[in-house]
């Protein structure tokens, strides 16, 4: 969506069907996308005397795709560009995305539950999987990568003493599979529960929202692990059993 595709007169609730993204855009407005959201987005803006020019900047904005060449190869990238590729985009993306979904869960489902009831479930998938993700990624962020990094940088140096990082707080590392295996059970669960992400066809703006938002939220869950799973902590495994040779 770009300034020149932006049609003042399409009707907001429109507007988030065709890119939920811009979704936040009008919450931060207060701006209702929702049941009552046929009104113009050019409307909608005069009625809380909102600057046209700077709404439309912030949707094309949010609308705005980052994309990453399918030619790159991750698994050629040094570990510790690896840790901080995880750490600065995926990591942050969840303590973005994880209050917000949070937050549209609890009060979309308090007010559609009794039409659909399965939305209970889905959101007690997904508190279950927030209480295992987020001490999670602060522990790799605070302990875990910051060893990589230290045994990394031991081995790249060949350095005499690097064992002793090992022997120190090797843990870590197998503690991962364990959260890991939970956490995709719980994906796959949310996945199930959501049919794929497929909302019904009686779903209101809002409901589409919350849905493309959790699919948002499952694909990149699902490039985390994998980067962490099949590349970074393979990796970090054969530094640890190269330094603590004899």
């Amino acid at each position: 969506m770009s300034l020149t595709l932006i049609d003042p007169l399409q009707p907001v609730s429109e507007i988030v069907r065709s890119n939920f993204r811009t979704a936040d855009v009008f919450k931060k407005y207060g701006i209702n996308y929702c049941c009552g959201g046929q009104v113009s987005l050019a409307d909608a803006c005069s009625t809380r005397n909102i600057d046209y020019g700077q709404m439309a900047i912030e949707l094309e904005g949010a609308t705005r795709s980052v994309k990453l060449p399918s030619s790159l190869q991750f698994s050629e990238w040094k570990l510790d560009f690896l840790a901080d590729y995880i750490m600065n985009v995926h990591h942050a993306y969840l303590y973005l995305a994880i209050p917000s979904l949070e937050s549209g869960l609890d009060v979309f489902v308090a007010g559609h539950k009794e039409k659909y009831p399965e939305l209970i479930d889905l959101q007690e998938i997904f508190t279950e999987l927030t209480r295992v993700l987020m001490p999670h990624i602060q522990h790799e962020d605070e302990i875990v990568f910051p060893y990589i990094k230290q045994i990394n940088a031991a081995h790249r140096r060949n350095e005499s003493y690097g064992n002793l990082f090992v022997k120190t707080l090797r843990k870590p590392l197998t503690c991962i599979e364990i959260v890991h295996d939970e956490m995709s059970g719980l994906l796959l669960e949310l996945e199930s529960y959501t049919r794929d992400f497929n909302y019904p066809g009686s779903a209101c703006t809002n409901h589409q929202v919350i849905f493309h938002k959790l699919k948002e939220f499952y694909d990149d869950m699902q490039q985390y692990m994998h980067l962490e799973d099949n590349i970074l902590y393979p990796k970090a495994k054969e530094i640890e059993l190269h330094l603590l040779r004899p």
